[in-house]
């Protein structure tokens, strides 16, 4: 017998967590100490009206999750199932990764490298047991990020920047786990310094409410024009009033990996400057000015 789509989503919730609390894989292996915090987790209808704009305000090759769902089973978006879900997960970086890069102005920490490398390799093994688990149930679940099918594309519309098949900030943003920063980044009521997950599952879930005002409501330059911390912390000058350039933001990541190497032994592209040492690290700084008022 199904379980009610409320105990269901407890339970995903719960699996999630006690998988990174648990798992050998949230570890440095240095040092052991966790990668990840507890996580975020909420939920999303997979036939949200909201995907469908992605292909506009994204690029029309953005999947939505029945899109993903179908490819990945081979099967038509219109035959897979009657009602879908998207699961989708915020892994807050822990205080010691975020306190190694706020001392930074021009590379990230080795710290921050790492630990980006080491939470990216968890976050597959998450989204991989998510699927194992929800498929070992009689569903049908895709971790989009996973399949062969995705793709991130760096050669069109140069002149706006890179995009996805599946962007998990925007999945996570359709779940309600937060807004958009003017840096580009997700802030959620734990901060803009994490990693985002998400899976498709051909089950019913409650979705979770898109409680923000507008998709910048927790950044705090939108809030009050009186931030702007970001701007100061990108080395590459790629954020301004009018926003993220992803293309100067790139190069520049890209023109740092001799120094990462000769420095690091680390030739990763990384930075995440913009994501420590601001009010948004690890908070919804807008809730306090909103007290405050």
């Amino acid at each position: 017998m199904k379980s009610p789509p409320a105990e269901m989503a407890r339970f995903i919730e719960r699996e999630i967590k006690a998988f990174v609390r648990t798992s050998p894989l949230n570890r440095m292996p240095a040092s052991n100490d966790f990668i990840f915090d507890e996580p975020l987790v909420q939920f999303a209808d997979g036939d949200d009206p909201l995907f469908a704009e992605y292909k506009t305000i994204i690029d029309s090759t953005h999947l939505t999750p029945r899109e993903a769902l179908a490819k990945a089973y081979n099967k038509s978006p219109k035959d897979v199932a009657e009602r879908l879900s998207v699961i989708s997960w915020v892994m807050p970086f822990t205080e010691k990764t975020r306190k190694s890069n706020r001392r930074q102005t021009d590379i990230p920490s080795r710290y921050w490298i790492l630990s980006r490398n080491y939470g990216e390799k968890f976050n597959d093994a998450l989204r991989e047991h998510v699927v194992k688990l929800l498929t070992g149930m009689g569903y049908l679940t895709v971790a989009p990020v996973l399949q062969p099918y995705f793709k991130k594309d760096y050669a069109r519309f140069k002149n706006r920047g890179y995009f996805s098949t599946w962007s998990e900030r925007h999945i996570a943003y359709a779940a309600g786990l937060g807004t958009f920063s003017l840096s580009d980044g997700l802030i959620t009521e734990r901060g803009i310094a994490h990693r985002c997950g998400s899976a498709v599952a051909s089950l019913m879930l409650p979705a979770s409410p898109r409680t923000a005002r507008d998709l910048h409501s927790n950044c705090l330059f939108y809030a009050n024009g009186k931030c702007g911390a970001c701007i100061k912390r990108c080395p590459a000058g790629a954020i301004t009033e009018k926003g993220h350039d992803k293309l100067k933001c790139r190069d520049n990541m890209q023109s740092k990996i001799p120094t990462l190497i000769a420095k690091y032994n680390l030739d990763t592209e990384a930075c995440g400057l913009c994501q420590t040492k601001v009010p948004c690290e690890d908070r919804n700084p807008v809730k306090k000015v909103m007290r405050r008022g």
